[in-house]
């Protein structure tokens, strides 16, 4: 029998209740100042982000009253963090709760305190966001992308951790071969992830920025654009073919393009159609360049 190898997406709860990220399987309480492995309350000062987190944007106005309802209310969960020596601790989850509590004035939090190594800070920031659902596709992407570079992991394994299928993963993992400024509006939720999906069948960057554009000025829906794509997409091979075949010489003519070419030390374009019309093209890169090329014409 096969056992499955446990998933990320799994919770991360999961991962704190192991023996082998809790700090008191590790260190006795003399050595961490007996707080270590439980809730404790912990100075704000001696705590600093996580450079993991995958959460780019925080929005000012729901930090605000997140601050309020702490200010209020108290943390109804506790952050978790790391330790990593004499009074000093690292974010694991809950980067959004530590800034609504500074902003709200607090001096303490309450936090789990837990070991994890930076590819497990990584993979328990991700998930722990991914959870909320409040990362947004690029955001995700990004995440991903950091777990295949910085943690060696191929898209199949960052599939079996996360507990998501192979297609998800490459889905999110395509967004980042799209133009910036679309990027920049997954970001920014003024296009979907399924317009940006459509988008991205079409390989030209133009075309694919003229789509984008359309979706702006027309509301386009995720289906309208898939259909825009499909038509893109077609004409432009239609007209590759048709540029292909335009550019095809006989093997008489391919070898007049050739010594033309070699004669003028330039790449020269010979065009010509079935009825026998056409043109030569010389081109110069300045006017040094075009006076050579006028004496070779004996102009």
């Amino acid at each position: 029998m096969t056992i499955k190898k446990s998933a990320l997406g799994k919770g991360l709860s999961a991962l704190l209740e192991s023996n082998d990220t809790d700090v008191t399987s590790n260190l006795s309480p003399a050595a961490t100042g007996g707080v270590v492995g439980s809730i404790a309350q912990i100075p704000l000062e001696q705590i600093e982000p996580n450079p993991f987190q995958p959460r780019v944007d925080f929005d000012d106005t729901a930090l605000g009253e997140l601050a309020a309802s702490i200010k209020e209310q108290g943390i109804i969960q506790p952050i978790t963090v790391r330790k990593l020596g004499y009074d000093k601790y690292q974010i694991i989850s809950g980067e959004r709760r530590y800034k609504a509590s500074k902003l709200g004035g607090l001096k303490t939090i309450p936090a789990y305190i837990r070991v994890a190594n930076d590819q497990g800070m990584l993979e328990m920031a991700i998930v722990e966001n991914i959870q909320r659902q409040d990362l947004n596709s690029l955001e995700v992407a990004l995440s991903y992308k950091r777990l295949i570079d910085e943690c060696g992991l191929t898209q199949e394994e960052l599939s079996e951790r996360l507990g998501k299928n192979r297609s998800t993963v490459t889905n999110f993992l395509r967004l980042l071969k799209l133009p910036p400024d679309i990027q920049a509006s997954v970001r920014d939720g003024k296009i979907s992830m399924g317009h940006a999906r459509a988008i991205l069948g079409v390989d030209d960057i133009d075309k694919q920025l003229y789509i984008y554009r359309e979706i702006l000025n027309k509301n386009l829906s995720v289906r309208d654009v898939e259909l825009l794509a499909r038509e893109t997409g077609n004409k432009s091979t239609i007209k590759k073919k048709k540029e292909e075949m335009k550019d095809q010489l006989s093997f008489e003519f391919s070898k007049i393009q050739n010594i033309l070419t070699s004669h003028f030390g330039a790449k020269i374009q010979l065009q010509r159609a079935n009825n026998g019309s056409g043109k030569i093209v010389i081109p110069f890169s300045n006017d040094e360049d075009l006076n050579r090329v006028l004496e070779l014409l004996n102009y």
